[in-house]
């Protein structure tokens, strides 16, 4: 009754503002309160269904998070072809061993006031995971089974105006129907969306910049109506354009007449736009409105940015005339501890460290991405590969997208370009990545079915898909189809494909594939493939890769070779969950080694040759840490990851000589190394300059036993909002503040205040320590801790304990 209350309270407080302001749209989040059960439920939309012993949980929620790790879950006896194997293996943590498998159903109480009885009531959903099936009081809505697509319904016909209304949701993930953890649950954010009968349809504006020159902008925006009535209406569309501060830029008005759906196009001129790019992502505004009589029947705002862009087939990728080299990252769609669950504060964190790192790009692998990661690639200034589907009509898993591929993936294609079209961070659609069509006769038809979607329903953006079977793209046509070829793993191959195909535009698309887990040296440091020892991690001298990929070194060369390439999409920016190779037959890996940052958030070396090569910043990072008891006397490769050409290594005050980077020799192109036979104590390298001047240097000491707990936050303040997270590395140091770099110390956490622990993780791919438990052991030194404020003002105290250490503690303001 409480939560019922609750609701009404709050949706009667908007029939007021729609009373008051005469409100043409009303947009409410429905994020709070509502009921969860993970189990089948016999007629689970049934208003008389007794609903005391579900949980209660906020949306976004990923039911699965929370659980404990198990080796059965969705063990998959499976051949992957894409990874070069001949015989079926048993993979154990191919989807996160988390208990994503099953049925939940969904239950919120909604009082829908009865001044809305004109109105049209619409759900919208940016995506449930998945096969969603959506009931309102025990009536069928609708259904939308792939979990990453967004999807709306009118639901006005079964709404009880001025009384009570169950809206029910029932999800079902299947069994091997991911590579990867896809998250269970309504995992990103609901809408009640309640408008006039006529009303501009979801999504339904599409502007273009078409002309940018002279001075002046072109805005040609088509808006999409829907008129409920069933009878012809005489109205007038209006459209204003809003500058960066929000002053009108431009406005137009259009005379219409029609019955149940019709479009309108207007064109705008404006004098002098900003045009949005990597380095000044500056965004306007377009307000169309729908008038009856001097009456708004509607409003609704798009962003959009002036900017024009092309890649050619000699030089790559051009942006508003520049030529801008694409430094990308694939990321999946988890936030690691967090799980699945969209959090607008966690997907900030990521793309504000890939951009410290040096990042332009992001690659949505392998589906629709959140909305909240394209309205903050807009506002930041990044470019963005939108990516629809891992699978087609050829199997990759049992249950996959093939199953639903007849009879939906053009729904989902243009439900894709619809949503995201606007956007001026996306540059492309992919419609593909490794798709087994590739290497079938006749495979191409399904290709040339998806881009011929993407022409129709916007023709201004190329499209691609990522090639791993080179010959079978070219052979099969696949990449003639596409506007843009993506070279999935190919750097030895770009120059032989672009002067056999000098007309091609190519990027490589997935690249890389090193895989490293954070603070973990293996001697010698030497490239290894497919590499498998105990205890299950890979070396993060950054030199270990799967059979079909390479390091950062070789993919940097290739980049710098050919200019003809636009640029790279390393797999992956961040670790995520499932898909642990090279550990994929190998208990208890259960999440990737592949990542730049590791799936807490703490960056890996990697993420400093990154930022050498893709930034200005004075980069002088040292591997590995100096802590080698017993190993005094023996060799232990020194590497520096700078872009400064040469620097000087000293060990406890005496020079081991200067190097400087080698162009002739592969892993000293891009880094500096020395072999230093080990001795405790201080490791200091120093920079130089073209003089050989000193102009940086960078310290590393041997710790001593561990000594205490240092709390660290990105931000000593977050938002009040209930929402957003505090990220809290915790270090374990010795007495002088030294970071113990083997430290493994079980730390134990509590939290008073305004907020609450959400989530807690180290980054080591092979534990199996709960997400959610307020516990966890530092792995290499290290671990995280997400805090989530309350909606009151305040504070959030965290502390952290581990016997025979001091404890720490760290305050974050609520605000």
């Amino acid at each position: 009754m409480r939560l019922t209350n609750i609701l009404l309270f709050i949706l009667a407080a908007f029939a007021v503002a729609c009373n008051s302001k005469e409100s043409s749209r009303t947009v409410v989040l429905l994020d709070k309160d509502w009921k969860f059960m993970n189990s089948e439920v016999e007629n689970g939309e049934s208003l008389e269904l007794e609903t005391a012993n579900w949980q209660i949980v906020n949306v976004p929620h990923d039911w699965a998070i929370s659980g404990e790790f198990d080796k059965s879950i969705d063990v998959q006896e499976i051949m992957v072809i894409e990874d070069g194997e001949k015989v079926p293996k048993m993979r154990t943590g191919r989807t996160g061993a988390l208990p994503h498998i099953g049925v939940g159903w969904y239950r919120k109480s909604l009082e829908i006031p009865s001044s809305w009885k004109a109105k049209r009531i619409n759900i919208e959903f940016d995506g449930a995971m998945s096969h969603a099936k959506v009931y309102l009081n025990g009536n069928f809505v609708g259904e939308w089974p792939y979990g990453y697509a967004s999807f709306g319904f009118d639901m006005t016909e079964h709404v009880n105006f001025g009384g009570e209304n169950i809206l029910a949701v029932r999800l079902e993930n299947k069994p091997y129907s991911s590579r990867w953890y896809p998250g269970a649950g309504i995992y990103r954010n609901v809408r009640l969306v309640a408008t006039n009968p006529v009303h501009i349809k979801q999504w339904g504006t599409y502007i273009t910049t078409p002309d940018i020159q002279d001075g002046k902008g072109t805005v040609n925006i088509k808006t999409t109506m829907l008129n409920k009535l069933n009878e012809s209406k005489k109205l007038l569309v209006t459209t204003q354009i809003l500058s960066p501060a929000k002053a009108v830029v431009a406005e137009l008005s259009t005379d219409t007449e029609f019955n149940k759906k019709a479009m309108v196009e207007q064109i705008l001129e404006v004098s002098a736009p900003e045009l949005w790019s990597v380095d000044s992502p500056v965004l306007y505004t377009a307000v169309t409105k729908i008038f009856e009589g001097g009456k708004e029947l509607d409003s609704y705002e798009t962003r959009f940015g002036f900017r024009y862009f092309e890649f050619t087939n000699n030089k790559g990728f051009f942006l508003n005339g520049k030529r801008v080299q694409l430094n990308g990252v694939c990321l999946h769609h988890d936030l690691g501890p967090l799980g699945a669950a969209v959090n607008y504060s966690a997907v900030k964190r990521q793309l504000d460290m890939l951009q410290e790192m040096g990042c332009n790009s992001i690659r949505t692998s392998h589906n629709p991405p959140t909305p909240e990661l394209l309205d903050l690639a807009d506002e930041m200034g990044f470019l963005v590969i939108d990516e629809a589907f891992d699978e087609w009509k050829y199997a990759k898993c049992k249950n996959g997208y093939n199953t639903l591929w007849d009879e939906w993936a053009e729904k989902d294609m243009t439900a894709l370009i619809h949503r995201d079209r606007n956007h001026p961070s996306v540059i492309m659609w992919s419609v593909g990545n490794e798709i087994r069509e590739q290497g079938i006769e006749g495979g191409a038809k399904y290709c040339q079915f998806l881009v011929d979607i993407c022409k129709k329903e916007d023709p201004t953006r190329p499209t691609t898909a990522g090639f791993n079977q080179w010959q079978g793209a070219i052979k099969n046509g696949f990449a003639d189809i596409v506007d843009v070829a993506g070279w999935n793993y190919k750097p030895q191959h770009y120059n032989f494909i672009h002067n056999k195909f000098p007309h091609w535009k190519m990027y490589g698309s997935e690249t890389a594939s090193t895989v490293s887990s954070r603070g973990e040296y293996f001697f010698p440091a030497e490239p290894k493939v497919h590499y498998t020892r105990e205890p299950y991690h890979s070396s993060s001298y950054d030199m270990e890769y799967p059979r079909w990929a390479t390091s950062p070194d070789r993919e940097f060369a290739a980049q710098d070779s050919f200019i003809f390439m636009a640029g790279e999409y390393v797999w992956t920016g961040f670790d995520y969950l499932g898909e642990p190779t090279p550990y994929n037959i190998q208990w208890p890996a259960r999440s990737s080694y592949f990542g730049i940052i590791d799936l807490c958030g703490i960056p890996k070396d990697r993420f400093y040759l990154y930022q050498s090569k893709w930034t200005d910043k004075e980069v002088l990072h040292l591997l590995p840490h100096w802590n080698w008891e017993g190993k005094e006397g023996e060799t232990i490769p020194v590497h520096c990851y700078t872009n400064f050409n040469k620097a000087e290594l000293f060990l406890n005050g005496k020079s081991l000589g200067v190097k400087e980077k080698d162009p002739t020799q592969l892993y000293r192109k891009y880094r500096l190394v020395w072999d230093v036979p080990y001795e405790a104590g201080e490791l200091k390298v120093v920079a130089l300059n073209k003089k050989g001047e000193p102009v940086k240097e960078t310290v590393m000491k041997t710790a001593s036993q561990a000594a205490k707990i240092k709390l660290e936050a990105r931000s000593s303040t977050i938002a009040a909002d209930g929402k957003e997270l505090a990220f809290v590395t915790v270090s374990v140091l010795d007495e002088n503040g030294i970071l113990c770099p083997r430290a493994a110390n079980q730390i134990n956490f509590s939290v008073s205040g305004e907020g609450s622990l959400k989530a807690v993780g180290n980054g080591d791919p092979t534990s199996l320590e709960s997400f959610v438990k307020p516990t966890r052991k530092a792995f290499n030194g290290k671990c995280m801790v997400f805090l989530q404020s309350t909606e009151t003002r305040g504070a959030i105290v965290l502390k952290a304990e581990s016997e025979g250490l001091e404890p720490g503690e760290i305050t974050i303001e609520t605000i």
